[in-house]
């Protein structure tokens, strides 16, 4: 997804030695937006970004992606992989079993799927074209989607513990709320299982918050086109003026 780490001016260079065309047909050069420790993240990125969150189940209902927020979101994801090759983290390959079940939940289960029937080759033939996607393309996404998360999971989440107490409260203070009178409430212990899941995500969440700050704090992110500066990469530049390139996490 990121462009290799390129000096700019030999990008630039490169960008520039394009064949010569038309002076009717003018062309549209990429440009570099950002960089996170010398690794560029280009505005094509953003746009590939922005076509592959209608993938995303957790943005029904939020819009469009923006350009900062893809921007964002493209800058956390280079800090990660940074840090796995920094790591030499055995973050594991998803099996081509795993990103086929993925890719048939999606498919069956993504709102914006449903409404074209994607579950059909001829609806999702149709809907990777509406969206400028290729089959090949939303394969890497997953793998790489699948990849992080295994990363983020083998990080975070073997050190976080719910107890009994936890679920139960969750379990009165949020589930029970839900259900109107009259309407039939799941006893405790079956609910329990997925109230842990949920109790887990939310503390790998916040640890991973915490842990990708610490990442913007140390290293050297920069933004190059204000319009697209975020109050997080903002924050990032004020408390770590000269950048930090190559320090890591503690």
């Amino acid at each position: 997804m990121y462009s290799p780490r390129v000096p700019f001016i030999l990008l630039s260079i490169l960008l520039l030695a394009a064949p010569a065309q038309p002076q009717s047909s003018p062309v549209v050069l990429d440009k570099v937006v950002a960089a996170v420790n010398r690794q560029v993240i280009l505005k094509s990125d953003i746009d590939e970004e922005i076509r592959l969150s209608v993938l995303d189940p957790g943005r029904a209902g939020q819009g469009t992606l923006t350009p900062m927020r893809a921007l964002d979101q493209l800058i956390s994801q280079a800090l990660i992989q940074q840090q796995i090759r920094r790591e030499d983290a055995q973050a594991a390959e998803p099996a081509p079993d795993e990103v086929n079940a993925r890719l048939a939940e999606i498919r069956k289960e993504l709102p914006a799927c449903v409404h074209q029937n994607c579950a059909s080759d001829n609806g999702w033939k149709d809907f990777l074209a509406a969206h400028q996607l290729t089959p090949e393309r939303v394969d890497t996404y997953l793998r790489y989607r699948l990849e992080i998360l295994s990363f983020i999971e083998q990080r975070f989440r073997p050190g976080i513990h719910i107890t009994p107490q936890d679920i139960e409260t969750y379990y009165r203070a949020t589930l029970l709320p839900q259900y109107g009178p009259g309407e039939a409430v799941p006893p405790l212990e079956k609910v329990s299982p997925r109230i842990e899941e949920i109790l887990l995500q939310q503390q790998v969440n916040l640890l991973l918050d915490e842990w990708l700050t610490n990442l913007r704090k140390q290293g050297d992110v920069e933004v190059l086109d204000p319009a697209l500066e975020s109050p997080e990469t903002q924050s990032s530049v004020q408390q770590n003026p000269q950048g930090g390139e190559g320090k890591g996490s503690q």
